[in-house]
């Protein structure tokens, strides 16, 4: 305490320092900081301690280039409690202000921990668990928060090292320290460190921890990497992890505490000593009888306990009675390793390398658009899948990585599945762990976003646990991909390999041990390591490996990838047995996937201001949209969801007009002549009053009503422009007969006025009904050959001027009464006029794409109708500018040669412009497709043609 002159404090007020305005200065002890400074790969990295975080028992700044991350331990003084566990909790924070972003939360806060932060904490956790020394009981929480980053590196990494140099310079007892690194791989080129940006071109993401000569931790995610290739990149990381231990213990010897006594809850020898001589011989009587199920070795265990208890109870024992449990357990502990490890032999009678029986079942539950069950021994699985918009993507954000994520699996561990009770509740740290491992497993056999830019939620209910649940999430939620009928490159199956080890008592080390393949529950406890591996028959596509003791050698990790693999290569057989490609969803319950071409214009229309019309058309089909720089993008649950939702866009933007479509249109004003409709996204017809019905019609008004809802039929369009729709073409005639000779006379009175044309690629040949090899051109569905009915061609209308023009060139033409040849094909009347059902006329939309039954590879087809420029009209006979090698419809003969250009290039096959208006069609032949572009040229013969008249031509070289 500061002693104060007395003489000074009686002084007048005058007569001190203040009354003079003189000011008094306090000393501040300089901040003392201590810090390490090494480089590893190309990064220079610091470890810094003593300027902030003071109070906590130990805290450690980790920097590299611009990101810093702040790691705090702090340990309980006293262990109050009786527990038989460790109580470690490690948080890993990502507070948005690390990348100078105000949070978009209601509150402006970070809420509860997201999935990231939860799987860093499990990064963090893994590897520095099993270096407490045993029998520490005292509660430890670690505390990781970046505190600036640049986005440029993984955060996780550090933090880890952060952590063990933390742990290293406290007072906690603690077998560090350890080191992390991350190990990538671009063109068979390891990296060390990489970037956010190299980790997207690579395909290996290997994190590796380790002791300076033991493996501690293995993660990994990669795109089919051989087991070689892998082994290559795990010797590879140890050194360069071993690099992070050396600059933590100068650290230490320089700021670091003293190591703590703190106390040790250790079991006596004489209470060994006790429950070994009661149990032991029960114990192994259970575990050498291979008939017992999970719950029925579990209970005679559970009556080995109690008659333990009771003889401890009758001798009045009370410091073995509170040890209890870890007594027991330890006694099982020994009986198992030692049967494994002398006699080969293990719980349930199976052989070391030896799997559980397997049981797969695809499309268990029909009505979702995805699922599978599988069954490997007593554990059982359940997933499903469910397609959505890419608007359905889960958004992130992390200080590092992607903003969205269009592929989710979501596993869940219900308390039923092992026949306990419990609640459930939020975010749990080992279903997410489990979950994204899975995840990463089937990542690297998804189809490119560009291919299937649809969102993709897998969701795992494991429906009975008995070991390696995760493991088996793999394997259903990859037929349940393909159940789905989402196109996946081949199957992933995944297993857990087990270890038990013996250590000589002299040094420490393994003596002899052995690997256990596709693990129990009971083994995963008792034994050493958690080994999860998954790949395809090519490679690994994800690994995590968790070990109890303080550390493996590598070698022995190494060596259990070969027993994996094999398991591996047996349960893909079984699965493939079950199903080993996408199938076709056709069923009316499979989603409907579609994307349409519109304008900007038009689409803001549709979104309505603040997206208000696109939420209420949402809300009213249940359908998804999702709308992109000019496209549209639909994702229904069902057909009938997929109409409604085309029925409102159609009403709202409207579609190219066709005649002989469909459309549904309300009516806003009725005359004397007729009723003008508005259809097709503001767009104005005239139902003409002829055209309302079969029977003669007086009056407009007796037959609709301003504000009715009707569906009609696009008749033509005259010289000006008109629209004309016709209701009664929609309505069956009276007496039951199908044609109607009326609106037969009156759209072809509407061809001949304006001259309307057919592009041949939009005809359906009837004969693709009856080969597989026909061409169908007008079929916009990617690699579907055959139509869906038997369709008459589409008829476009075009504009009035062209009709105008074409008038005055052609006007001898419409007074004739034979069948009118148009582009080279001969259109009937009768079939020109035949009500055709909305919703094949919806697929053949203009701005339709393929219309997918059930998820197929995406490609963004063209539009197959096309308006045709002038020079392609039709000219009369005798046009002085035809030229010598064109042809006309007439003059076309089988053998005929001619030279045609590439008009339209499809999935099997190409249209052809011939001149003069004239199209046909060239069938690619197997093994024969070749690369063609728009415009090409080249001399082709005629050599037959379809049903509909349509050429079809060969090239002369090919004769």
């Amino acid at each position: 305490m500061r002693r104060t002159n007395t003489l000074l404090r009686t002084l007048p007020h005058f007569l001190t320092w203040r009354a003079f305005r003189f000011r008094t200065f306090a000393t501040t002890k300089h901040l003392e900081t201590f810090t390490e400074q090494f480089e590893i790969g190309s990064s220079v990295i610091t470890l810094e301690t003593g300027k902030i975080a003071r109070f906590a028992n130990a805290a450690v700044v980790l920097a590299m280039e611009n990101t810093n991350v702040l790691s705090t331990v702090t340990a309980s003084k006293a262990n109050d409690a009786v527990r038989d566990f460790l109580p470690l909790t490690v948080d890993y924070q990502e507070k948005q202000f690390a990348q100078g972003v105000i949070p978009t939360s209601f509150m402006r806060r970070e809420g509860a921990p997201r999935e990231r932060e939860l799987l860093c904490g499990r990064i963090i956790d893994r590897p520095i668990r099993p270096l407490f020394p045993p029998g520490f009981y005292h509660e430890v929480q670690v505390m990781a928060s970046v505190l600036s980053s640049d986005g440029k590196q993984d955060t996780d990494v550090l933090a880890a090292n952060a952590t063990s140099a933390a742990l290293m310079l406290s007072d906690i007892p603690w077998g560090g320290p350890i080191g992390m690194v991350r190990i990538g791989r671009i063109c068979g080129q390891f990296i060390v460190n990489p970037t956010m940006d190299e980790l997207k071109l690579s395909d290996l993401n290997l994190v590796y921890a380790c002791t300076k000569d033991k493996t501690l931790m293995i993660d990994v995610q990669a795109r089919e990497i051989s087991d070689k290739d892998l082994e290559a990149g795990l010797r590879l990381a140890h050194p360069e992890a071993v690099k992070y231990i050396e600059p933590q213990i100068r650290l230490a010897a320089k700021a670091g505490k003293s190591k703590k006594e703190y106390k040790l809850s250790m079991l006596s020898d004489n209470t060994m000593e006790k429950v070994r001589n009661i149990a032991e011989a029960p114990i192994e009587a259970v575990f050498t009888n291979p008939s017992y199920g999970k719950f029925e070795r579990g209970e005679a265990l559970e009556n080995i306990a109690q008659d333990v208890k009771r003889v401890l109870e009758e001798e009045g024992d009370e410091e073995s009675l509170k040890v209890l449990s870890k007594a027991v357990d330890t006694v099982r502990k020994k009986v198992v390793r030692k049967r494994i490890i002398a006699e080969g032999y293990r719980l349930d009678g199976r052989q070391l390398d030896e799997v559980r029986p397997l049981y797969c079942e695809a499309g268990y539950v029909s009505m979702l658009h995805g699922s599978a069950l599988f069954s490997r021994g007593e554990t059982q699985v359940l997933c499903t899948v469910t397609l959505g918009a890419p608007t359905d993507a889960q958004r992130l954000e992390s200080v590092v990585g992607p903003p969205t994520k269009r592929f989710m699996l979501h596993y869940s561990f219900p308390p039923f599945c092992i026949n306990e009770v419990g609640k459930r509740g939020g975010l749990n740290r080992r279903e997410v762990g489990h979950g994204t491992l899975a995840e990463k497993a089937l990542l690297a056999v998804l189809p490119p976003e560009d291919d299937f830019p649809y969102t993709v939620r897998v969701n795992s209910e494991v429906m009975a646990s008995d070991g390696s649940t995760s493991m088996a999430t793999v394997c259903g939620g990859s037929m349940a991909l393909m159940d789905a009928g989402i196109p996946v490159r081949e199957h992933v199956a995944g297993v857990s390999v087990g270890l038990v080890s013996e250590l000589d008592p002299s040094t420490g080390e393994i003596a002899d041990y052995r690997i256990l393949t596709d693990i129990l529950g009971l083994e995963d406890h008792l034994g050493d390591i958690d080994f999860k591996i998954a790949g395809t028959r090519k490679g690994v596509t994800a690994i995590q490996l968790d070990i109890k003791p303080a550390g493996i050698p590598l070698d022995i990790v190494c060596e259990c990838l070969e027993p994996a693999h094999k398991a591996r290569l047996q349960i893909l057989d079984h699965m493939e047995q079950e199903i080993n490609v996408p199938r076709n969803k056709n069923d009316s319950t499979s989603p409907r996937l579609a994307t349409l071409k519109y304008n900007n214009d038009a689409l803001r229309r549709l979104i309505g201001p603040m997206g208000a019309l696109k939420r209420k058309m949402e809300e009213e089909t249940g359908a998804r949209m999702s709308v992109g720089d000019g496209t549209l993008t639909i994702v229904a649950k069902n057909q009938s969801v997929m109409d409604k939702i085309l029925e409102k866009i159609d009403f709202i933007v409207g579609r190219q007009i066709e005649v002989g479509g469909i459309y549904t249109g309300i009516v806003t004003t009725i005359k004397e002549y007729g009723a003008f409709v508005e259809f097709n996204g503001g767009q104005q017809g005239l139902l003409h009053i002829s055209e309302l019905s079969h029977e003669p019609v007086s009056q407009v008004s007796e037959v609709v009503s301003v504000g009715q809802k009707l569906s009609l039929m696009c008749i033509g369009q005259d010289v000006h422009g008109n629209i004309k729709l016709s209701l009664k073409a929609t309505s069956p005639r009276p007496g039951g007969l199908e044609t109607n000779d009326a609106v037969e006379e009156s759209v072809a009175s509407a061809k001949e006025t304006a001259n309307i044309w057919a592009p041949v690629g939009n005809v359906s040949s009837t004969q693709e009904q009856n080969s597989a090899h026909e061409l169908s051109l007008g079929n916009l569905e990617l690699g579907n050959a055959k139509s869906q009915t038997s369709q008459v061609p589409v008829i476009l209308i075009r504009s009035a001027a062209e009709c105008d023009e074409e008038e005055k060139s052609s006007s001898l033409n419409l007074s004739s009464k034979s069948p009118h040849v148009d582009n080279g094909v001969q259109l009937d009347r009768k079939s020109k006029s035949r009500s055709q059902n909305a919703k094949s006329r919806r697929s053949q939309d203009v701005d339709a794409p393929s219309s997918h039954s059930g998820p197929l590879p995406y490609k963004k087809s063209k539009p197959s109708m096309q308006k045709e420029s002038k020079s392609d009209i039709q000219k009369p006979k005798g046009d002085a500018q035809e030229p010598k090698d064109k042809v006309t419809a007439e003059d076309l003969k089988l053998g005929t040669q001619v030279t045609a250009k590439v008009s339209q290039i499809r999935a099997h096959g190409l249209v052809l412009d011939l001149g003069g208006g004239l199209r046909g069609m060239y069938r690619f032949e197997e093994n024969n497709k070749r690369d063609f572009k728009i415009g090409d040229e080249m001399r082709v013969v005629c050599s037959s043609f379809s049903s509909k008249g349509i050429p079809v031509l060969s090239f002369v070289n090919d004769q």
